[in-house]
């Protein structure tokens, strides 16, 4: 949308129709200084996997920074990793 300076993506895994993200660019001075604080520090986005150690190791190996180490809690494997912006991400795995 030029008119409005507006510009954005959506992902999604091939073949979703459940799972999508929304990537908008800022798109004013107010928003430039929020840029990877978007929820002000805690985790807010959740990447599910159905194996987490093969995702965990291929995140590694391309040097994905992870903020938190794996642990296994009652609903999951978990980690923490950091986006190129400084957002929290888990990579879970529920529980079957």
């Amino acid at each position: 949308m030029p008119e409005q300076s507006k510009r954005w993506v959506v992902v999604a895994p091939p073949g979703s129709s459940e799972a999508r993200l929304l990537l908008a660019r800022s798109d004013s001075p107010q928003q430039l200084p929020h840029i990877g604080n978007q929820a002000g520090g805690p985790v807010f986005l959740f990447l599910y996997t159905d194996d987490f150690w093969r995702d965990y190791a291929a995140y590694r190996s391309r040097g994905v920074r992870f903020a938190r180490a794996p642990r296994e809690e009652p609903y999951g494997t978990v980690a923490v990793f950091v986006d190129l912006y400084g957002n929290l991400w888990d990579l879970l795995q529920p529980v079957k």
